[in-house]
C-alpha cells in the first residue's frame, strides 16, 4: 500500500496544529460525556483539578491513561516504553482532564555530558481534554517534572514537536523550556500493512522485546528458552549461540524490508532542566551551557512559524 493513505496530514491545511484541531472536533463530546456546559468550561481554572501520579502497578488508571491518550492525544498510541504517567482530574466529577506520560528517550542526548545520561527522561505524550482551562496542560507538565524531581534521580527533560503536525512547541515554551534546535528525531518511519492499527513506527520498533520474540518464534526458538537470553530490554548477546544470533538478525532484517518506509521531517527539540535545590538546579544548567556554548543567549529562541 501507498504512504498516502496512512498520512493523516496530507490534506491537512488548518493554520493551527493538529492536536487542536482534535480538541475542536471532540469538544461537543467531551462536553455531553463530562455533563458540563460551555458556560461552566468556560469559568474553570487550574485550581479545580487535582493532580496525580499513577503507579504503574494500578491497571485500571493506567488503563485510563492509555484509552485518554488513544482518544485525545495526536499521535493516538502509548510510546515504546513508558515509565511514569500524571493525570489531571476535575475536582468536582473525578473526570480525567489531561494526561502526561514520560517514557525511556528513544536516544539519550547528553546534554550534560555523558555522566548525565541517566538522568534523562523524555515527555513523550500528553493531552488535555477539550473543556480544559487553556493553561491546564502547562501546569500539568510543570507538576510531573516537580514531582519527577522530588521523588526520582531525573533532572533533565526533554521534549519534541512535530512540524508535520504544525507544532510548535507552544506548550514548551509557555513552560520557560531550552529551544534545543529542530534537527531532532528519526528520519524514517516504518508502516506494518498487517498492523494497521499501529501507525507509522521508528526502527527502534524492530529492536523491542516483543519483536524479538517474534523473531524467535520463527525460527522455532520457544519464549522460554529466549527469555533466558534476554535482558530487561534488550538480548543478551553474549549468552545468545552466534548461529541462533545470525538467524535472529536475518527475521529483523526480513521484518523491516516487509514494511513500508518513509523520509519525516526533523523536529523541534526542547529541554527543560530542574534540580531539587536551587543550587542544583544553578549547578546543571551552568553544565548545560559549558557543554552546549552556542546555545548560551539562544535557549528562548523559538520558533514561529508552523509547518515543514
Amino acid at each position: 500500500m501507498k504512504t498516502e493513505v496512512y498520512d493523516r496530514f496530507k490534506d491537512y491545511n488548518k493554520d493551527h496544529c493538529w492536536q487542536y484541531q482534535i480538541r475542536v472536533d471532540n469538544r461537543e463530546k467531551d462536553l455531553t460525556d463530562a455533563q458540563i456546559t460551555e458556560e461552566e468550561a468556560q469559568r474553570l481554572k487550574t485550581s479545580d483539578f487535582e493532580f496525580s501520579y499513577v503507579d504503574k502497578t494500578d491497571k485500571k488508571q493506567c488503563d485510563e491513561v492509555r484509552d485518554f491518550i488513544h482518544e485525545h492525544e495526536w499521535l493516538g498510541k502509548m510510546p515504546n516504553r513508558p515509565t511514569h504517567r500524571f493525570i489531571a482530574r476535575l475536582k468536582k466529577t473525578n473526570a480525567m482532564a489531561g494526561v502526561v506520560v514520560m517514557a525511556i528517550p528513544n536516544t539519550f542526548s547528553h546534554v550534560l555530558g555523558k555522566e548525565y545520561k541517566d538522568k534523562e527522561k523524555l515527555i513523550s505524550r500528553g493531552a488535555c481534554i477539550s473543556w480544559s482551562p487553556k493553561n491546564l496542560a502547562s501546569w500539568l507538565i510543570m507538576n510531573s517534572i516537580k514531582w519527577m524531581v522530588k521523588n526520582t534521580e531525573f533532572r533533565i527533560f526533554s521534549a519534541y514537536s512535530d512540524p508535520e503536525a504544525k507544532e510548535l512547541g507552544t506548550i514548551y515554551q509557555a513552560c520557560n523550556f531550552y529551544y534545543y534546535g529542530n534537527g531532532a528525531g528519526v528520519t524514517r518511519q516504518y508502516f506494518d500493512s498487517d498492523n494497521s492499527k499501529q501507525g507509522w513506527f521508528s526502527s527502534r520498533e524492530f529492536r523491542k522485546k516483543s519483536k524479538y520474540f517474534m523473531y524467535a518464534k520463527r525460527i522455532g526458538i520457544s519464549k522460554e528458552q529466549w527469555k533466558l537470553w534476554m535482558k530487561k530490554w534488550s538480548p543478551d548477546w553474549d549468552l545468545v549461540p552466534p548461529e541462533i544470533k545470525i538467524k535472529i538478525k536475518a527475521e529483523e532484517k526480513k521484518y523491516r524490508e516487509s514494511c513500508e518506509c518513509r523520509e519525516v521531517v526533523s523536529k523541534h527539540k526542547y529541554i527543560y532542566i530542574l534540580g531539587r535545590s536551587k543550587k542544583e538546579t544553578k549547578r546543571l544548567k551552568k553544565l548545560f551551557f559549558k557543554n552546549n556554548p552556542k546555545l548560551k543567549g539562544k535557549e528562548f529562541s523559538y520558533p514561529t512559524e508552523r509547518g515543514k
